[in-house]
């Protein structure tokens, strides 16, 4: 469990923490960002039934550094997790990123600093460029709204460093894409669970594998992995996405140093 004190204490460091899921704590130049915070027991609409956490948040709420930015990848329960989202409004009042068709749902539950982006969309705050870029997967809260919000990842750019937060995705060319725009990307947050069947997730989650062709395809210095160990979503076992993603490394010769497994609640500063 991360008490909090040594990323309360750092303003010049580039570091990321793995809180769980797809949850991480990304902070450089100074600023705090949090991307796809879900501190909920479960991933549904209901607070009694649906995808039970296996482990506990890596970091309690009131052991965090003060939130300046919340960044929503997509509107899936477990990326956009409402309970979470109200208690970070009423503690930080941080600026909520997020695709577009999802302000209204976000202001209809309290937050207040909500900025919709279009793909390729860029805000600026202090030193920190944020960049919403495309990915391959689909958005939903229900049965009647499929697609009706948009979904994504995001490029936030330093002074010095960049990291990609990747969200949930399938393979697609948009890595290449983000690379040739982008270029010197330091660290790649990409998704390596929710995998199998593969015959049903393929499309919309990477696998290790895939994790690793977009690593390549991204050209980045390190893979810091996520969205494994915490829900029950999918049929691999829960501690077999970092294995396999080591070897898939290790099958394309890629020093081991680059891939950077977080323990949930580690901190790894770069």
């Amino acid at each position: 469990m991360n008490d909090g004190n040594l990323l309360k204490s750092n303003d010049t460091k580039l570091s990321v923490t793995w809180v769980g899921h797809a949850t991480t704590l990304v902070q450089i130049d100074g600023l705090n960002i949090l991307t796809d915070p879900i501190w909920s027991d479960r991933c549904s609409p209901l607070s009694f039934a649906g995808p039970k956490r296996y482990t506990p948040p890596g970091i309690s709420l009131g052991d965090l550094p003060k939130i300046d930015i919340v960044i929503l990848s997509h509107n899936h329960y477990d990326h956009t997790d409402i309970p979470t989202l109200r208690k970070l409004e009423e503690t930080f009042h941080p600026l909520v990123l997020t695709g577009l068709g999802n302000k209204k749902l976000l202001l209809g539950e309290g937050l207040k600093n909500v900025n919709e982006m279009d793909w390729w969309e860029e805000i600026s705050f202090g030193s920190v460029k944020l960049t919403f870029t495309p990915t391959q997967h689909f958005s939903g809260r229900s049965l009647f709204d499929r697609d009706e919000t948009l979904w994504g990842s995001f490029m936030i750019s330093g002074t010095r460093e960049k990291v990609y937060f990747a969200g949930d995705t399938g393979y697609f060319s948009h890595f290449k894409e983000i690379a040739n725009r982008f270029g010197n990307i330091d660290v790649a947050i990409l998704p390596i669970g929710a995998t199998e069947p593969r015959w049903l997730m393929e499309p919309v989650h990477i696998g290790p594998t895939q994790a690793v062709m977009s690593f390549l395809d991204l050209k980045a210095k390190y893979l810091v992995p996520m969205h494994y160990m915490t829900f029950v979503l999918s049929d691999e076992p829960l501690d077999s996405p970092v294995p396999r993603t080591k070897e898939a490394m290790k099958q394309s010769g890629i020093s081991e140093s680059a891939f950077v497994p977080l323990k949930i609640g580690e901190t790894r500063f770069f």
